[in-house]
């Protein structure tokens, strides 16, 4: 009986995924209204996702640890859902529940993988929810945010500097760093302070010297994680710097220059560093390489080939036989015993964060936050490329994470700011007088009339 429930929830979990994913794409696309029905399914869809895996954890293991672990979750997870919309009326609920449903995908994954961490993780995203929750209350009261650009470089530049000074080695690359027994990986939240620096320095004027300077700060953050061998979270950097200045300016011409001096840089880091020509090397024939150099990549694949489109089941596969499985190839472990099927509903959802993040930096009007929502878009969903391509070998690995799945606790603390960041200016923006303007309403209410137009022009002549 038990074999039956534990083959049966596995095609029952892939729809209910599929029914929380059409529900993101039916929201951004407007076809249903904003009356709250859709976020109302995708918690149902959530509940019963987060309960049918834990229960075929607590079937297959016997361990009833699970059980206590699942109501732990359960309770942080409709916190969240329940909570903040009652504290911030006009929080983005399609951001909100994809959180909480990736949130929840990767606690389940990572208690899978190993309990002791799974229970690290919670409390250090209970840790980051509650402080990352006054984020937008302190959006809508800090008012000097445009005035410490060169802060934003300055302080950026020496927490990544301190870390290749005092740094420790971690597999290669001195990313982070170690105090009372809680290890930090700064570049995860130098990621945030660098956009705030390239928003204030580009929002009011993005001419060429503006564009020079910029390039100069971003310069050397870049320099400096290559040097500490970070390459992943360089060519993130880099990449943001690229498409914000493209969106400030809106020149092609700096994406072209930005496309040739990337692959000049990576022509470099091939040649300088043994490790880059390693995963190069890997990825180009890692069946060659099985035994060394193309092992991880290797066992990755025959994960996701083992899952097939509704895979194994949990507890079923053997993702822990991947190196790093829990950081670097979460994606391949949750496509192994959660199946391929599941594994694209979860990059859907993840580029339907992404998608509304443009949809809200398109409608808000102020220039800095503007350039802050698409910035944090961008670096988001660029890090999700990497890992799941790194994982299927599109591209060689990067060794970054799968924002709030893969095991991490600065990665999580850090996306987490983000997607509040992100709340908080949505937030203000609509406080202040209707400057986001709801897309979801009908387009004859969404386009103003002359007399619209007439009392939008006297309030920006008042201020």
């Amino acid at each position: 009986m038990q074999g039956y429930f534990t083959e049966l929830s596995k095609y029952v979990i892939a729809v209910l995924a599929m029914v929380y994913t059409l529900c993101c794409y039916t929201v951004l696309t407007g076809k249903l209204k904003k009356n709250g029905s859709a976020y109302v399914l995708q918690n149902i869809m959530i509940f019963f996702v987060q309960l049918l895996m834990f229960a075929n954890l607590v079937i297959e293991s016997k361990d009833m640890e699970y059980v206590f672990f699942y109501i732990f979750v359960q309770i942080f997870l409709l916190a969240i859902s329940i909570m903040i919309p009652m504290i911030y009326e006009k929080v983005n609920r399609l951001l909100l529940t994809n959180m909480c449903m990736l949130l929840g995908i990767g606690l389940c994954m990572i208690s899978r993988l190993s309990f002791r961490k799974a229970v690290k993780q919670y409390v250090i995203a209970l840790v980051s929810l509650a402080l990352t929750l006054f984020i937008p209350w302190a959006l809508s009261r800090i008012r000097f945010l445009k005035k410490l650009t060169w802060v934003y470089g300055l302080t950026g530049i020496t927490l990544l500097s301190v870390v290749l000074i005092t740094g420790e080695v971690t597999h290669g690359s001195k990313i982070s760093f170690t105090l009372w027994d809680v290890t930090f990986q700064p570049s995860e939240f130098v990621k945030i302070i660098f956009v705030f620096f390239l928003a204030g320095a580009l929002w009011e004027k993005a001419d060429f010297l503006r564009v020079a300077l910029t390039a100069a700060a971003a310069g050397i953050h870049v320099i400096v994680l290559v040097v500490s061998k970070d390459l992943g979270s360089a060519l993130i950097f880099f990449i943001g710097y690229v498409f914000m200045v493209l969106a400030a300016t809106g020149n092609y011409l700096y994406l072209l220059a930005g496309a040739a001096g990337g692959s000049g840089a990576a022509l470099g880091a091939y040649r300088l560093f043994a490790h880059v020509r390693s995963r190069v090397l890997a990825w180009r024939d890692p069946w060659t390489y099985i035994d060394n150099q193309g092992y991880a990549i290797t066992q990755s694949l025959f994960a996701i080939g083992s899952g097939s489109w509704f895979g194994m089941g949990l507890l079923r596969g053997n993702p822990t036989a991947i190196p790093f499985v829990d950081a670097d190839f979460v994606f391949s472990s949750v496509c192994e015993e959660l199946g391929v099927v599941f594994g694209i509903c979860v990059i859907l959802i993840t580029l339907s964060c992404f998608l509304e993040m443009l949809n809200m930096a398109a409608l808000i009007k102020d220039r800095f936050y503007q350039l802050i929502v698409y910035g944090i878009g961008i670096m988001y969903i660029f890090q999700i490329f990497l890992t799941v391509a790194g994982g299927v070998k599109l591209i060689p690995l990067t060794g970054v994470t799968l924002p709030f799945i893969s095991y991490g606790g600065s990665s999580v603390m850090t996306t987490m700011i983000m997607f509040f960041i992100v709340q908080g200016i949505y937030i203000r923006l609509q406080q202040e007088g209707g400057k986001v303007n709801d897309r979801r309403k009908s387009k004859k209410a969404a386009r103003p009339g002359p007399g619209r137009r007439q009392k939008a022009g006297e309030q920006k002549s008042s201020r």
